[in-house]
């Protein structure tokens, strides 16, 4: 699995079920600069819907890609402000 995005940082949150991924997502998105792009590894199938939603109702994120391998799901997600 390989991705386009150029991406910044990444945070393992492997192991981890709601509302961890998404807590640990904004606390890493909050230590980003603008234009960062933090790829989120998550094992909980929950992740894909929680950084979704999540992402479309914060404003300064910009969710790039989810990707399921059927186990891990990883997000890219975009500082945008």
């Amino acid at each position: 699995m390989s991705s386009e995005h150029n991406v910044t940082e990444t945070l393992d949150v492997k192991g981890q079920s709601c509302p961890m991924p998404i807590v640990k997502t904004k606390q890493a998105i909050d230590d980003l600069e603008e234009g960062d792009v933090l790829e989120v590894v998550a094992t909980d199938s929950g992740s894909m819907s929680d950084i979704q939603g999540w992402a479309d109702s914060t404003d300064g994120v910009d969710l790039l890609e989810q990707v399921d391998d059927g186990e891990l799901y990883t997000h890219y997600v975009k500082k945008t402000v």
